[in-house]
């Protein structure tokens, strides 16, 4: 049976995912009640973990090195009290392969080389060789749903990734060209980052340390 996890944890923990996030956000983003997460996000912040900024008329929450820390710890013992460790490093093993493989897709969707310029960036007037892309893409997001699966039968938090990677390729493959690589969007390349966030953090693996071979 998969662990839930709880609020105190599950909404900092949001935050670690995403790098940051309003209430709403993760409210939406995690099917809660967006006043459990208000409450939990204040109280968070009185104990020093999360930190709140204003730009523009939007709120963000962050998280403090301090919440980091304790998020790490909380993780850790999580992961143990679902007793399935060896399922989740089994799942970072299977992810490993296709990490290493989105990145050369991605290089191919920012760039267009020409004789003259190896690294002309791409102007997307070849549907042709936007199409191949998307084709790549769509085909990782396949391959990457067994180890979401697997990840979600052990942390019921890890149900976000799936469905937010197949939204992505979906509105790409219908002409949203930001929704490939876009920073200002959950993206395919963006939500595919904090995937990988997601499984060093639960694993307490640094980030740039998890493959040798990448």
């Amino acid at each position: 049976m998969s662990h839930p996890s709880p609020p105190d944890l599950l909404v900092p923990h949001t935050l670690r995912v995403l790098g940051h996030a309003s209430a709403g956000a993760v409210a939406a983003l995690r099917s809660l009640p967006a006043p459990v997460v208000e409450e939990t996000l204040e109280d968070a912040r009185a104990l020093g973990l999360v930190t709140r900024s204003s730009f523009g008329g939007a709120t963000s929450w962050h998280l403090t090195e301090r919440g980091r820390a304790k998020g790490e710890r909380d993780l850790a013992a999580e992961l143990d009290s679902a007793a399935d460790r060896p399922a989740v490093e089994r799942a970072h093993a299977d992810f490993l392969p296709l990490n290493r493989r989105i990145g050369p897709v991605m290089t191919q969707w920012q760039l267009r080389p020409t004789p003259s310029d190896p690294l002309a960036r791409n102007d997307h007037r070849d549907p042709a060789h936007d199409d191949a892309v998307l084709r790549r893409l769509r085909r990782l997001v396949e391959e990457v749903r067994p180890v979401t699966t697997a990840l979600t039968s052990v942390l019921d938090r890890f149900d976000i990734h799936q469905p937010r990677l197949e939204s992505a390729i979906e509105r790409a493959e219908r002409g949203g060209d930001q929704w490939v690589d876009s920073p200002d969007v959950p993206s395919l390349n963006l939500c595919w980052i904090q995937l990988h966030e997601d499984l060093l953090v639960t694993l307490g693996i640094p980030r740039g340390s998890d493959d040798p071979d990448a």
